[in-house]
Parts: C-alpha cells; sequence; structure tokens
C-alpha cells in the first residue's frame, strides 16, 4: 500500500509539474509584446510638402508594419527643438530620431556635408547607388558613431532649382556681396566667388527675402517652393541647381533607442527608411512640373538660366572648395575621394545611357 501510494503521488506531482509548465508556455505565447513610443523631431515646417511629409510617412509604415508596437509621434521644428538642433537632440536621447538634411552639421562633423550634395556632383539615382551598394553608408555610419548616431537615407529631392533672386544675375560679378541662403558646400562654392552665404531654416526664408534680410535665396524647387510663397518676394527665378544636383534627407537614430528595439523592429525601420527615400523623389518627381507651370503660368514667374560664365565660374569655384576641404580634413578627403571615384565610375555608363537617351529624346 505504500509503494503504490507513493507511486500515485509521485504520478500526481508530474501531472501537476505538466500542467504548469503547459501554463506557463500559454501564458508566455499569450502575453503582449513590448511596445515603444519614439519621438521624431525634424528641420521642417510640421506636414511641409515632401520635406516635412517624409517623416509623417515613415511613422505611417512604422506602426502600420510593426501592428502598433512601434509607434513614432513626429514634430515640426520648433515643437520640440529648433530645426537646427535636431542634431543634437538625438543625439543626447531628447528625441529617439530625426529627420533633416545632414549639411546642417559641417561644425559637427565637416564630412557630413557629402552626404546630402556635392555641387555639380552626382543627381539622386547615382547617390543612392553610392550610399547603398558604392560603400558611402558604411562611411557615413562610421562618420556618425561617435556622435551616438545610426543614419539612414531619408529622401532626395532630386536636381533642385538655382533659387530666387531680387536682381538679374548676368555675370559672376552679380554675385559678389550678394547675401543668400545656401547651406553647405554650395555655401561654401559661393562665398569663394564673392557671395555670402547665410544659414537659415525653411521657415525663416520668406520673410527674410522680403524684408531684405537676404538678396537670394534657394530652397528646394517648384514644389516647395510655391508652397512658401517665394514668388511673392523676389522677381527671378534661376535654374538649375548646380549646388544641390540631388539634395539628399537623413533620418537619425539615437544608437541606444535603436539597440534596445528587437530585430524585426529594427529591420522595419531600415525598411520603412528606404521606402520613404524612394517615396520622396517619386513626390517631387510627379510634383514639381505641375507647380513650375503655376509659377510662370498663374503668377507670371521669370525663369532663368544662370549664365554660362556663372556656371563656369561655379564649377571652378567648386573644385577649389573641394581641394580645400579635403587639404583640411583627412575624414572629409577619405569620404569624397570614395564618392568622386563612384561619381567617376558612373559617369561613364551614363553618358551612353541616361544622357545619351535624353539628347535623343529632346531631338523626337
Amino acid at each position: 500500500m505504500k509503494i503504490a501510494k507513493l507511486i500515485a503521488i509521485i504520478s500526481i506531482s508530474f501531472i501537476v509539474m505538466a500542467c504548469g509548465n503547459k501554463t506557463t508556455t500559454n501564458s508566455t505565447q499569450a502575453a503582449p509584446q513590448q511596445t515603444y513610443e519614439w519621438k521624431l523631431v525634424t528641420s521642417w515646417p510640421k506636414n511641409f510638402p515632401g520635406l516635412g511629409r517624409a517623416p509623417e510617412t515613415f511613422a505611417e509604415y512604422v506602426e502600420r508594419m510593426s501592428a502598433g508596437r512601434l509607434k513614432i509621434k513626429v514634430y515640426g521644428a520648433g515643437q520640440v527643438v529648433p530645426g537646427f538642433e535636431v542634431f543634437d537632440a538625438v543625439s543626447n536621447g531628447t528625441a529617439q530620431m530625426g529627420h533633416a538634411g545632414s549639411y546642417y552639421w559641417k561644425g559637427k562633423a565637416s564630412a557630413s556635408q557629402i552626404f546630402t550634395a556635392i555641387p555639380f556632383g552626382m543627381n539622386a539615382q547615382e547617390f543612392n547607388g553610392w550610399l547603398h551598394y558604392g560603400g558611402g553608408m558604411e562611411l557615413w555610419r562610421e562618420l556618425y558613431a561617435p556622435f551616438n548616431l545610426i543614419p539612414f537615407a531619408g529622401g532626395n529631392t532630386g536636381v533642385q532649382m538655382a533659387g530666387w533672386f531680387k536682381k538679374e544675375i548676368n555675370s559672376i560679378d552679380d554675385l559678389k556681396g550678394l547675401k543668400m541662403r545656401i547651406p553647405g558646400l554650395g555655401g561654401e562654392v559661393l562665398k569663394k566667388v564673392g557671395g555670402i552665404p547665410v544659414a537659415l531654416t525653411g521657415g525663416e526664408l520668406f520673410t527674410s527675402l522680403q524684408s531684405g534680410a537676404i538678396d537670394a535665396t534657394e530652397w528646394v524647387g517648384p514644389y516647395n517652393d510655391l508652397a512658401f510663397g517665394l514668388h511673392k518676394a523676389a522677381d527671378y527665378y534661376y535654374y538649375s541647381g548646380w549646388h544641390e544636383p540631388g539634395a539628399a534627407l537623413e533620418f537619425t537614430v539615437n544608437k541606444q533607442a535603436y539597440e534596445a528595439l528587437p530585430e524585426d523592429l529594427q529591420a522595419i525601420i531600415e525598411v520603412a527608411t528606404r521606402a520613404v527615400n524612394q517615396d520622396m523623389l517619386d513626390e517631387y518627381t510627379a510634383a514639381n512640373n505641375n507647380a513650375m507651370q503655376a509659377l510662370k503660368d498663374t503668377h507670371g514667374v521669370d525663369m532663368r538660366p544662370l549664365p554660362d560664365d556663372v556656371i563656369k565660374a561655379l564649377r571652378d569655384a567648386t573644385v577649389e572648395v573641394m581641394k580645400e576641404q579635403s587639404d583640411a580634413d583627412a575624414t572629409f578627403a577619405k569620404v569624397y575621394r570614395s564618392y568622386l571615384d563612384f561619381q567617376n565610375n558612373v559617369s561613364q555608363y551614363h553618358q551612353i545611357s541616361e544622357q545619351e537617351y535624353y539628347k535623343n529624346r529632346s531631338n523626337e
């Protein structure tokens, strides 16, 4: 009897343990997954066409793909931090993410300017090829690592316009003493030919141009320039965007915040940034022509090409600026060497593909 009773007790114990294990497994499977709520600060007015909509679209993609596990609230410039403080806000963890232009951070790392645009450099298609398949992204992440940041491509506006001017530009002398809002390496080139580059966020452009605080401004192109009403503040609209042939934007992510996410949410961020990077270029391609026609036909804007001798002078000045920047900063030189090697290679093919096609198409 004692043996039978012991066997019964042991059997009951195993049954209880089995039930307990089953309960534990089920409760683990049924437990809700952790959710995350992030802030994303930007350098743009809230919901501004193109630039401002891109981070909103990104947040929507992430929430849908994660089934609500990662929710990201987007803030426009000035809502949490000013537009020029996005880099620091994400670096120090005030916000988990940012969306801006990397050339705003030249005071932090000179080579950051390359990841937005180089005057007379690569267009959007070429830049994305270098970034994702030519070693550019690895260099970018190496550059930002000391700042506790992980960069991702965040959109591209395509070739921009040269900008809005209050006076005609007939020769390079007309740029001397000209106060113009133009950031990054384009600003350095303007300075080289005697102009005065001024740093302003998008929200400051109209009043600064209208009041005479600046004589000219570049922004993006017809789509965004029409939205800001820049045609009401300057008479002359020049093309093309020698300074930003394919202006790339960036998403930055706080390293600790990113590493705290499970791998599937990290993957969702990566995929969503790639999607938005292409989506922005698609949007500008679709919207710029309609806006250009509205500026010309409805508002009577005087659109002109910059004179050939002005373009030549700016191109020559660009060569000088890039050499000076490379000589002054070894990291800048390293990144630029990679960029230029890729540009030289891709240009050879594009001469017989893209450029040849455009030439043939225009002759039809």
